[in-house]
């Protein structure tokens, strides 16, 4: 078989997500020619597909040496060294590329994806706005590149609260394709649905269409047009409806993803026992001016609207939800997939504070002056010893709020994210509540008056009181804009709860895990 028929076969492997079988005839071809550049960025790309980026870097740093100037491959390589946090070498290569060739529409795209991961929407508008006059200026350029780039650019303008310009991307969207899913999915986030409202009866109308032509295979939007419509319904009251549409998404995701409940059993059981028997009377205390706020608590618990509070503060940045410090706690402690006791030990006891540092590290492509920042990664409330040893001058708030009304909205929302598929399934997600209920417990036995507790019940019915508290713990002045939550433009929003935070503070989601008690008792009975 000639080489370039070899070449093409595992090239359809790739395109069908086959990466397995690419790197084994891939990894052989390349020991006959170690130098072909094709190969080895198609071979890094596999990795890719396979989250295994360290291995990715590896192929495209060796493609680059046969070729230094390939662009396809920087691209890949920016986007591998993205991924694994290495942000200012991701934004050199992106230049660098858009330097050899400024018509290179996908560095443009990946160019603005690295700027709203730190926060940059309006550079990041711009890119995806260059992305698409290039595309729009080429005869024949595919229309789903276009809607890619479009559904892109709406979704940062959401982030931005920028509702108008959201809403007439999509309607330039629907004229390209309307039955785009996303598109449908994103107005539900940002419109609330009522049955005196024609529009919004005729868009649920469209949306059911759209389900019955969507085949059950074509996963991803099977998933995202029930999502949909079970906020849709919701939103009517129609709970039945709601639920048959939610447990299919919920249904379909399991199947496909299926759980991760054991691993996080053992994860969290790992912590546990691996923080037994430290001594938090030993932090390591030397670190930055910079002060970190922790907002942390399970999922969907009000760590979102607890940030844009706090946020609201001039004093202070909000950083959104950050992976940051489960990277670096990775890097340095984690051997064969549990933490190294002996190594927090060492570390606590060093002249400097590596921890603070390499976490410090990730904020040099952040443009703000403020000496506070948030951090609100829910699940950091497994993480809460780490913080009380390497960063002496943070402050813990936790979010808690009522155990079902908690795992209804678990079991509402999707998540991209595949250290969650615990919520793809409703009795796991009752389980995970559990872990985390007795991992808080162990927190709070080894770290008394260290953490403090925001309860969402009390933050919505008391709150000007429970916001100056809150404010209060966090040592900051009192400033009245964090009386305005809604309002802060600061802090973008990008996780789930993105339509509710940028509401004034409301009440109508307490006890509404009252409105599923026919559908998900299983659930609720699980819950300690």
């Amino acid at each position: 078989m000639e080489l370039l028929e070899k070449i093409q076969i595992l090239k359809n492997h790739f395109n069908v997500k086959n990466y397995k079988k690419v790197i084994d005839g891939a990894t052989k071809l390349l020991r006959k020619i170690p130098n072909n550049v094709y190969l080895l960025n198609l071979t890094g790309m596999s990795y890719q597909g396979l989250s295994q980026h360290d291995n990715s870097i590896k192929l495209f740093k060796e493609a680059l040496k046969y070729g230094p100037n390939n662009t396809a491959v920087l691209n890949n390589y920016a986007n591998s060294v993205k991924a694994i946090g290495k942000l200012e070498l991701s934004q050199e290569l992106y230049e660098k590329t858009i330097k050899l060739d400024p018509g290179y529409v996908n560095a443009y795209n990946n160019y603005a994806n690295l700027k709203t991961l730190v926060n940059d929407y309006q550079g990041a508008i711009k890119l995806y706005s260059k992305a698409l006059e290039l595309l729009k200026s080429k005869q024949n350029s595919p229309k789903n590149s276009i809607v890619g780039i479009l559904f892109s650019l709406a979704v940062a303008y959401q982030s931005e609260n920028k509702i108008e310009e959201t809403k007439k991307i999509i309607k330039e969207i629907f004229l390209i394709d309307p039955f785009h899913v996303g598109a449908n999915k994103l107005i539900t986030s940002i419109k609330k649905y009522s049955k005196d409202d024609q529009e919004s009866m005729e868009h649920i109308k469209k949306m059911e269409e759209l389900n019955n032509k969507i085949d059950i295979k074509d996963y991803e939007n099977k998933v995202d047009i029930s999502y949909a419509l079970g906020k849709s319904y919701e939103d009517l009251k129609e709970f039945k409806k709601a639920f048959y549409h939610l447990n299919i998404a919920n249904e379909l995701k399991f199947n496909e993803k299926g759980s991760n409940l054991e691993a996080e059993k053992k994860a969290i059981n790992n912590i546990i026992k691996t923080f037994e028997g430290i001594n938090f009377n030993i932090p390591n205390t030397r670190s930055s001016v910079k002060k970190i706020i922790f907002i942390l608590g399970m999922p969907r618990s009000g760590t979102t609207l607890t940030e844009q509070i706090i946020s609201s503060h001039n004093e202070v940045y909000g950083a959104g939800e950050l992976i940051y410090l489960q990277q670096v706690l990775k890097k340095n402690f984690v051997n064969e997939f549990k933490y190294d006791k002996q190594k927090i030990i060492e570390y606590q006891n060093l002249n400097k504070n590596i921890i603070f540092d390499e976490y410090l590290e990730y904020f040099n492509l952040y443009n703000f002056k403020e000496k506070i920042i948030t951090d609100k990664a829910p699940q950091n409330f497994r993480l809460i010893g780490f913080i009380k040893l390497f960063f002496p001058n943070a402050k813990v708030i936790h979010c808690f709020r009522n155990s079902k009304d908690n795992c209804l909205s678990l079991f509402k929302n999707s998540f991209a994210s595949n250290t969650m598929n615990w919520t793809n399934k409703a009795e796991d997600i009752a389980e995970y509540y559990n872990l985390y209920i007795k991992i808080m417990n162990f927190w709070k036995k080894k770290l008394p008056n260290y953490i403090y507790d925001v309860e969402y019940e009390k933050l919505v019915n008391e709150k000007e009181d429970q916001i100056k508290k809150i404010i209060n713990f966090c040592g900051l002045e009192w400033d009245e804009k964090c009386l305005r939550p809604h309002i802060n433009s600061k802090t973008p929003i990008k996780t789930v709860s993105i339509s509710q935070a940028r509401q004034p503070i409301y009440k109508t989601s307490l006890n509404s895990s009252d409105n599923y008690n026919e559908y998900l008792d299983k659930m609720y009975s699980i819950l300690n």
